[in-house]
């Protein structure tokens, strides 16, 4: 590694810019203390992208021991993707961004062997084994079990493949999805990859805009379908057409955690040329005019709501320099939930293969023999969608059989029964600090488990082909989403007579798009011991007494509260 890469704006493929102390004007950072909050205090007194060059020089070279001792630093770590593990002392975790969810194979051969040669943890894990990886909610990947020593190392690789860590965490703009089949999806409407890399592009590595008040989401879908689940994010833009222009309608304020808040559509057009302007320009109010006093209360959705929708668009549009458009239609009709199976491409004769990667976790040789699959088969693309799974694409019709039979593809089936199919994990209590609770394995097992009793019990019955969807998530943090699931479980405890177990909350029939609304909680603290009999019992009934094509979402609202709670728990069964 030559010396002249190690340098403040450009430390192994970074691509850092701006002046050191670039930040936006702090224009009402108060709200009633009249005092910035400790972390904003650590932003100020020093850049959070110095954190890098501290890592080439100083922790990777002599040790982790000075970082802990350092204020403010390991919370500057987000900045550059990192965080500490729950195991503590030189054990991290490392996210890279993957902007619209699409991988090169080379990309994805690199995070593979990065994995293997640098993610062994101290022991194998009973279901997962070692060296693996997970895909997350967001489209991102992330590695375990790295030292501080091999840090730069990996920082090298990555930068020969176009790859970065750089905001995959932190108080700015976190990794931008889009619709995972973007550019091959025969119902696309705009090229949404293309947006999600023109704003990622923007943002990635610019000083000015990475000392937001918290942190900052964004999802541009070009298809009808919401794929990217935009209602969920600090700025959704979804397809819509004003006039003969076609382009994006614009939604703020969306999130999920503690006071989740679905995206108001402020009535304003953009279209393709505009977005990364329009994105910064939210931007910029949202770090002029953001609460930096209370860290609970500094999510966008919060000054959206203070200010109002209307009020915010004000502030937005006299920060834009084009003038807005309002009045457009809306062309987002539907809510897609994943790309599993076999689907055809716009381009004719080719397909794209959405493979089930329960809980997104696979290990690096699976990440290395997906690429190799990509250029064997596909058009050497490989596909992540917020659902945890991957695409393979460009498969042309001959092929497709032969793909299917490859191992790799085997194990991860297109063919996956329907809780398997759609079950999602955070990464729980395993390397989470903030978790209360083990989610990866107990979602794998409890999936497949209801997989084997509803085929046991009703193997030609219509739920076999619905995917039920459960997210689970080890704390309230809500990283797997369970808001917006079928059956959604949020970590807890129980109090036993005799000890405090693992349980979950267990609430039913989120959705987005048509249907868009958070889970109703239907029941605190069930036992995850009890979980397997209360799902089934749910998607029994569900199966039992909905009215035609009555969707689990529409069902569960109309049944009574009081009712689910009594399915959930199982009294008077």
């Amino acid at each position: 590694m030559s010396d002249n890469r190690i340098d403040a704006d450009d430390p192994y493929g970074l691509h850092l810019e701006g002046p050191s102390a670039a930040t936006l004007a702090f224009v009402n950072p108060y709200r009633h203390i009249g005092e910035l909050n400790e972390q904003e205090l650590f932003k100020l007194r020093r850049h959070p992208f110095d954190v890098a060059q501290a890592i080439l020089t100083q922790y990777a070279v002599t040790g982790v021991e000075e970082l802990f001792k350092t204020p403010g630093e390991v919370e500057r770590l987000k900045w550059v993707g990192i965080y500490p593990q729950r195991q503590g002392g030189d054990a991290f975790m490392m996210r890279i961004k993957v902007p619209g969810g699409v991988l090169s194979a080379a990309q994805t051969r690199e995070i593979g062997l990065a994995t293997e040669a640098y993610g062994a943890g101290p022991v194998d894990h009973p279901m997962f084994g070692n060296r693996y990886a997970d895909i997350t909610t967001r489209q991102a990947i992330q590695l375990h079990w790295l030292h501080m020593s091999d840090v730069p190392r990996i920082w090298e690789r990555f930068a020969r493949v176009g790859l970065t860590s750089i905001q995959a965490c932190g108080d700015c703009a976190r990794n931008v999805t889009s619709c995972p089949v973007s550019g091959i999806d025969p119902h696309e409407i705009v090229d949404g990859l293309k947006v999600a890399r023109d704003v990622s592009d923007f943002f990635t590595g610019n000083r000015t805009y990475a000392n937001l008040p918290r942190k900052f989401k964004i999802a541009i879908c070009g298809c009808s379908q919401n794929c990217a689940r935009t209602e969920i994010n600090d700025i959704g833009l979804w397809p819509a057409r004003h006039n003969d222009t076609p382009g994006f309608n614009v939604l703020v304020g969306g999130g999920l955690s503690d006071g989740e808040r679905l995206a108001s559509d402020i009535d304003l057009f953009v279209d393709e040329s505009q977005a990364v302007e329009l994105c910064r320009a939210i931007a910029q109010t949202f770090g002029e005019l953001g609460n930096r006093e209370h860290r609970g209360l500094a999510r966008m959705r919060y000054l959206v709501q203070e200010l109002g929708p209307d009020a915010f668009r004000a502030e937005v549009v006299s920060r834009l320099n084009f003038e807005p458009r309002s009045g457009a239609q809306s062309l987002s009709t539907g809510y897609r939930r994943d790309h599993v199976g076999v689907h055809p491409q716009r381009q004719e004769g080719l397909n794209y293969v959405g493979c089930v990667v329960p809980v997104g976790r696979l290990s690096g040789r699976d990440l290395v023999e997906a690429a190799r699959l990509a250029e064997t088969y596909g058009d050497g693309t490989v596909r992540l969608g917020v659902d945890q799974n991957f695409i393979l694409s460009g498969v042309a019709t001959a092929r497709v059989d032969a793909l299917l039979n490859e191992e790799l593809i085997q194990r991860f089936s297109p063919n996956a029964g329907p809780f398997t199919r759609g079950v999602v994990a955070c990464t729980g209590n395993e390397f989470c600090r903030y978790a209360i609770t083990e989610t990866k394995e107990r979602a794998v097992k409890l999936a497949r488990r209801l997989d084997e009793r509803l085929a046991e019990i009703s193997p030609s019955g219509a739920l076999m082909n619905t995917p039920l969807r459960i997210h689970l998530s080890g704390c309230s943090a809500s990283c797997a989403q369970p808001q917006i699931a079928d059956v959604g479980l949020r970590g807890a405890v129980h109090k036993g007579e005799h000890s405090m177990e693992e349980a979950y909350d267990v609430g039913l029939g989120g959705a987005l798009g048509p249907e868009a609304g958070f889970i109703n909680w239907v029941e605190g603290a069930v036992p995850s011991r009890s979980l397997e009999n209360s799902i089934a019992r749910v998607a029994l009934a569900y199966d039992s007494e909905r009215i035609g094509d009555e969707t689990f979402t529409a069902w569960s609202r109309r049944v009574a509260l009081v009712e689910l709670r009594t399915i959930v728990n199982g009294r008077g069964s």
